[in-house]
């Protein structure tokens, strides 16, 4: 992941979406066009991300938040992790 981000492990950022009303969907395609720097395919399939990357919410699986359709709010913390190659 950490390529696919230019080098950055971590990073804080203000997305400007609409707190409580902006969803995981609204979320992934603004990370893309926005802080990828590399070979978007490989992090993206459709509109959502692609196998082997796992998202935490909050440090929860976002399964269990309800993927895409998780609404955000102010001071989510959203981490992807590889689960491919050691991450």
């Amino acid at each position: 992941m950490e390529l696919l981000f230019g080098g950055t492990k971590a990073m804080t950022v203000d997305a400007p979406l609409k707190a409580g009303a902006a969803t995981m969907r609204d979320l992934l395609p603004w990370v893309r066009d926005h802080l990828l720097k590399e070979r978007p395919e490989l992090f993206m399939d459709g509109d959502s991300v692609r196998p082997g990357i796992l998202v935490l919410i909050n440090d929860a699986d976002w399964e269990l938040e309800g993927d895409l359709e998780y609404v955000l709010k102010a001071g989510d913390e959203i981490v992807f992790i590889s689960t491919l190659h050691g991450g």
